[in-house]
């Protein structure tokens, strides 16, 4: 039996072999990619639609993963994709990036971007982060009207069908607590991080009771718009679904049969018929997202705060400084231009804001005052007010200033190709990079590698970076001369939320 044993490994390539992995669900084959063993498109779960993520089955032989796994269904434009590409059954896959099997490294799991809506793990590839001595995972997981519709109302078979798309994220992260020790990974030392959508998902885990113990530490880049879904917009929303497609409750089993485009369409149109549609750049999303049922989900978060359940994960959290405003930097401006495009905004409180900003940036242009993040900093900076004072754990904030010479910002995402050191596939941004980029990408991903091994996001060659409180409001500047600012922008940004929330002040008082 031993020699049989020992033929099988033999055939399969497996004896120290660094390539192959045996997991709980069958062996895996990975590739060297940039001096990193790669393994893409890992399954770790089986689904149905709008129902809870299974255990993954078992597979025989070796699963070759030297390639992309499918994304998530999501509407696509240009031409159509294949099953290996997008996929409803088959999207709940993960990749991991490793130096060494025998290790005992930190964890970095990644959740992309795109909303609750669309996005890929195929974005942000993690070999390079990975060289920083942590072991970097990537998950794909279903969006939308899949990952989001709630059908509770109509059937105790689909309960939890308006979180199925972060119960997902939950199996992915079981899975690593069951698996990555074989790849180097450590279970009990993981950090959960994601930038916009992905920065509302690690939010969102943090007041899931079913994630809790999974992780232990939290990046949060960019992502405090506000999800404002409560149980009777989502289950109100999954009745208009159902009117829009013909089918009863005694007959919702028909759902499942449903062409997804067909679906997805009858979900915006029963959106813009009851809860109303979301408009790209308003301060708060709803629909297809994450819906508080008391059990998967017990609160939305960065309202203000998260669940007391998390109240010990250290948290570093900020925001880029032009997010998604739209650009003045290819225009010639006065102080006055830009005074007279800012009135309609804030009115009586203009020449406030502008001072403002002064203070808060004495070396600024006129195009800034129209540039500058007007989303996401007002609520980053009342979100980390109140986390920083009310748990029992440190928390860092940033801001990340440096600005890409194609097009002079600071944008939503621009981080990215910084934190995972990866400037070599951010040709549209940043075309020829400098040796002082290089510098930056090295000190920002060792930063959160660091914050991955510690807790602590301070490392050689970054100034002392210390817990944020109120008072001195201690934030990070990432930029090619990085520095510590304290409460630089706290008047500037009571202005800007006092003037570009409205809507969202307007749904708390009718809600």
């Amino acid at each position: 039996m031993m020699l049989a044993m020992m033929l099988t490994s033999v055939a399969y390539g497996i004896v120290e072999n660094p390539y192959m992995v045996n997991t709980q669900s069958g062996w895996v084959k990975g590739f060297n990619q940039n001096e990193t063993v790669a393994f893409l498109g890992i399954p770790y779960a089986k689904v149905e639609r709008f129902k809870p993520p299974m255990p993954v089955d078992k597979w025989d032989g070796v699963r070759e993963c030297d390639h992309w796994g499918p994304q998530a269904m999501q509407m696509t434009y240009g031409r159509e994709l294949s099953e290996d590409e997008m996929s409803e059954t088959n999207c709940c896959v993960l990749n991991v990036w490793t130096t060494g099997k025998e290790a005992r490294k930190p964890v970095m799991v990644w959740l992309h971007g795109g909303g609750f809506d669309s996005g890929t793990s195929a974005w942000n590839p993690g070999m390079e982060l990975a060289k920083k001595d942590v072991v970097v995972v990537s998950v794909n997981h279903r969006l939308n009207i899949l990952g989001f519709l709630d059908l509770s109302a109509c059937s105790d078979e689909y309960k939890y069908s308006a979180n199925v798309g972060m119960l997902d994220v939950v199996a992915a992260l079981q899975w690593v607590r069951d698996n990555i020790s074989l790849f180097g990974g450590d279970p009990n030392n993981v950090t959960i991080f994601g930038e916009s959508g992905g920065g509302g998902k690690v939010g969102t885990l943090l007041c899931m009771p079913p994630a809790r113990g999974l992780f232990h530490k939290a990046i949060i880049l960019s992502g405090t718009i506000l999800n404002v879904n409560t149980k009777q917009m989502t289950e109100e929303l999954g009745a208009a679904v159902l009117k829009e497609l013909g089918i009863d409750k005694e007959h919702i089993d028909k759902i499942k049969d449903v062409p997804y485009k067909e679906l997805y369409a009858a979900g915006q149109k029963a959106m813009a018929a009851s809860i109303g549609t979301r408009k790209p750049g308003t301060p708060m999303m709803w629909g297809f997202g994450p819906s508080p049922d008391g059990e998967m989900l017990t609160q939305q978060p960065f309202q203000p705060g998260f669940a007391a359940f998390s109240d010990d994960i250290p948290i570093i959290i900020g925001t880029t400084f032009n997010e998604l405003q739209r650009l003045a930097y290819g225009r010639e401006m006065t102080i006055d231009q830009a005074r007279e495009e800012l009135r309609p905004t804030f009115e009586d409180d203009t020449e406030a804001y502008i001072r403002a900003f002064a203070e808060a940036y004495p070396h600024y242009v006129p195009q800034d005052l129209l540039s500058i993040d007007w989303l996401f900093r007002p609520k980053t900076i009342i979100t980390a007010d109140h986390i920083s004072a009310n748990r029992r754990t440190n928390t860092y904030v940033y801001m990340f200033t440096w600005r890409s010479p194609v097009n002079n910002g600071s944008v939503h995402g621009h981080e990215l190709k910084f934190c995972f050191n990866s400037l070599q596939h951010s040709k549209n941004e940043l075309p020829e990079p400098t040796d002082r980029d290089f510098k930056l990408a090295d000190l920002m991903s060792s930063s959160w590698a660091s914050f991955a091994h510690t807790g602590n996001p301070n490392t050689k060659g970054l100034p002392k970076w210390k817990p944020y409180d109120a008072k001195k409001g201690e934030m990070m500047v990432f930029d090619h001369k990085c520095m510590i600012r304290h409460n630089p922008e706290r008047r500037l940004e009571e202005i800007i939320n006092r003037h570009c929330f409205k809507q969202l002040e307007e749904f708390w008082r009718e809600h």
